[in-house]
Order: structure tokens, then C-alpha cells, then sequence
């Protein structure tokens, strides 16, 4: 717990070091926006720690000999939930960059030429399933 408490401290610093610098240098965009927003999760993160940190959750383990300790899930078990989230996870920030990137120019072709927006819905359809193909793997690593 007080590595991630740590952890959260350097990447917080590291935000607002690099903020104080461009609002420095004067660059476009908010800035203070990016920071106060940074800040406030941050400041969030940190305060929801501190409360689980205090209130002490009480850990029960069973005995050595018991069939309880022995029916636990194994490392397999566990490798199994984190490849179902990798699989999600990372075909949802890839579905999220394709529909950023097709929908911006769909929306930008579609001003142009009224006529092709079944064609545009397509390509973002498209770029959709990759979210589904991710979701179904993920299925399939937990039930099969």
C-alpha cells in the first residue's frame, strides 16, 4: 500500500512539474485545466487509499490441513482472470484510438458529400468489432 501511495506521489509531481513548465512557456491549450484535474484525482486516489489503509480490513486464513485452503485457486486461476483483462482492456484502447481516428474523418467526409454515410457508418462499425473480437476472447479464456 505505501508503494502505490509513493507511486502516486512521483507521478503526481512528475504532472505538475511538467504543467508549471508549459505553462511557462506559454503553450496553447489549459493547462491549469490539465492540472487541477490531475491534481483532484490524484488528491481522490490518495484520500480513498488512506481511508482503506485506516480501516483495517480483517483477513481471515484458513488452516493448513482444511479442504478450504486447499480448494483456493491456483496461479492458473490467476493468470487466467489477468489475460481476460489484458485481452478486454487492450482491444478497448485499440477500438478507441480506430474510432477516433475513423470517426473524425467519417464525420469530415460526410460534411464534404451527404451521400456516403451508410459507407462511413461501416468503416466505424468496423472498427467497433475490434472492441467485440477482444470481449469474446475474453470469454473464451474464462468458460472453455
Amino acid at each position: 500500500m505505501e508503494m502505490m501511495i509513493i507511486l502516486a506521489a512521483i507521478i503526481a509531481v512528475g504532472t505538475m512539474g511538467y504543467g508549471a513548465r508549459m505553462m511557462r512557456q506559454n503553450r496553447s491549450g489549459n493547462v491549469k485545466h490539465a492540472m487541477t484535474t490531475s491534481l483532484s484525482a490524484f488528491s481522490f486516489v490518495l484520500a480513498g487509499a488512506f481511508v482503506f489503509m485506516l480501516m483495517g480490513s480483517p483477513v481471515f486464513a484458513a488452516e493448513a490441513g482444511t479442504a478450504a485452503a486447499t480448494a483456493g485457486a491456483s496461479f492458473g486461476d490467476g493468470l487466467k482472470y489477468v489475460a481476460a483483462a489484458l485481452s478486454t482492456g487492450l482491444a478497448t484502447m485499440g477500438t478507441g484510438r480506430a474510432v477516433g481516428a475513423v470517426g473524425s474523418s467519417a464525420i469530415g467526409a460526410v460534411s464534404e458529400d451527404s451521400t456516403i454515410l451508410g459507407k462511413t457508418l461501416i468503416f466505424v462499425g468496423m472498427a467497433e468489432g475490434i472492441a467485440i473480437y477482444g470481449m469474446i476472447i475474453s470469454i473464451l479464456i474464462l468458460f472453455v
